[in-house]
């Protein structure tokens, strides 16, 4: 079986994501989706909110599957996990020259290979931190998220 991790704290989930995870199922028999949490960091969603909008919006895709990754290496995750590659999306050389390194360093501890799938250039301009930020100013982010992030959105206080 073919298996790949694909990693994020998605925090939010954006169609960009949405549309690297949907390739991937493509290459894929199963894609775990590892939704990150790292407690030095301050995240808009709890971990848990996160999974269920990860869930939610695949729920209608076969072969995906949401587990938390929370703290220790991806490498380690992605061995315990029996996955045969990472897949990660590249929106622009600046990604590409910050995952090719840890790309390698990922191989050399779990021989485990890292797979880049380039963006639709429709969501090249879009990153988590940037949805957080025209959200939090009053803009519309609804052709940029899936529908259960616009609900989290709502639901929530801030």
């Amino acid at each position: 079986m073919r298996r790949a991790i694909c990693p994020g704290s998605f925090d939010p989930l954006h169609n960009g994501h949405v549309e690297i995870i949907a390739r991937a199922t493509g290459l894929f028999d199963e894609v775990i989706v590892a939704v990150s949490h790292n407690p030095a960091k301050n995240y808009r969603f709890a971990v848990e909110e996160r999974i269920s909008i990860v869930e939610q919006t695949f729920s209608g895709l076969s072969g995906i599957i949401v587990k938390p990754m929370t703290g220790g290496l991806l490498a380690q995750f992605a061995r315990e996990q029996g996955a045969n590659a990472i897949v990660k999306g590249l929106r622009n050389v600046a990604d590409y020259e910050y995952e090719v390194p840890m790309a390698a360093m990922n191989r050399h501890l779990s021989s485990v290979e890292t797979v880049f799938l380039t963006a639709d250039s429709q969501y090249t301009p879009l990153s988590s931190s940037l949805i957080k930020e025209v959200q939090s100013l009053g803009g519309d982010i609804s052709e940029f998220v899936p529908r259960a992030v616009l609900r989290a959105f709502n639901g929530s206080d801030a």
